[in-house]
């Protein structure tokens, strides 16, 4: 079944098939209502992938199939994209000699602090959340009311072990990781950055510089999820 999300500002369609919803998806969402009734306060849950796995509509088709099963908790969908740097700002600092500009994307060009302060605070009270949009290439900021008793904060570094970003998972209660195949990542990362307003030859181009190493540095440096989610020729195959 075909499934409209806007998804930063851009209008996406996507394709989850029964299959998947019914032995996948909705004993996830059942895995965390029991999780979350247990525990008896607000659950965390991370969703981390490589860039282009598309975990930011699948954390948003989970929002959706959530709110359509009575049996299940709610959940609320976030990103972390609304906390990378202003383009302002990355147009003016520096790294190794270039403008951080150029490394959109990558670990670098994230509040990561800001990141841990929000999260802190999503533990024990309701607040506004960034969003990013891929229109104006620039955070939103207060964008989103956090309310819901289960969060699923969606990003690409969630899981990284490297610097302050490791910190992350301690306040993580069940942690999701996607995966799909290298070449399949490629071209929809060129594509997206295509929707985005960029040429072709830019978008190439930023994939190469940017978002290319960014696909490796998840895949090579992410701690071990509770759940592994694999994505091959559309179909699931969890770990």
């Amino acid at each position: 079944m075909i499934y409209q999300f806007k998804v930063n500002d851009l209008e996406i369609e996507v394709d989850y098939p029964q299959e998947d919803i019914e032995e996948v998806y909705l004993p996830l969402l059942e895995k965390l209502t029991n999780l979350q009734k247990a525990k008896n306060r607000r659950l965390i849950v991370f969703l981390a992938a490589p860039p282009g796995c598309g975990k930011t509509t699948l954390s948003y088709f989970l929002q959706y199939l959530s709110n359509e099963r009575k049996e299940i908790t709610p959940i609320q969908a976030l990103g972390i994209d609304g906390f990378q740097y202003t383009q302002n700002y990355l147009n003016n600092t520096m790294i190794n000699g270039k403008y951080l500009a150029k490394y959109k994307g990558s670990p670098e060009t994230f509040d990561v602090d800001s990141l841990i302060e929000k999260i802190q605070k999503l533990l024990n009270e309701n607040i506004s959340w960034p969003l990013y949009s891929r229109k104006l290439h620039d955070p939103i900021y207060d964008a989103i009311k956090v309310e819901k008793d289960i969060i699923l904060i969606e990003g690409n570094y969630l899981l990284l072990n490297q610097g302050k970003w490791a910190e992350l998972k301690s306040y993580c209660d069940y942690s999701i990781f996607l995966k799909n195949d290298y070449d399949v990542l490629e071209k929809r990362l060129i594509e997206r950055k295509v929707m985005g307003g960029s040429s072709l030859k830019e978008a190439t181009e930023h994939y190469q510089v940017s978002d290319s190493k960014n696909v490796l540095t998840v895949l090579n440096n992410s701690l071990p999820a509770d759940l592994v989610i694999e994505l091959n020729d559309n179909k699931v195959k969890r770990d």
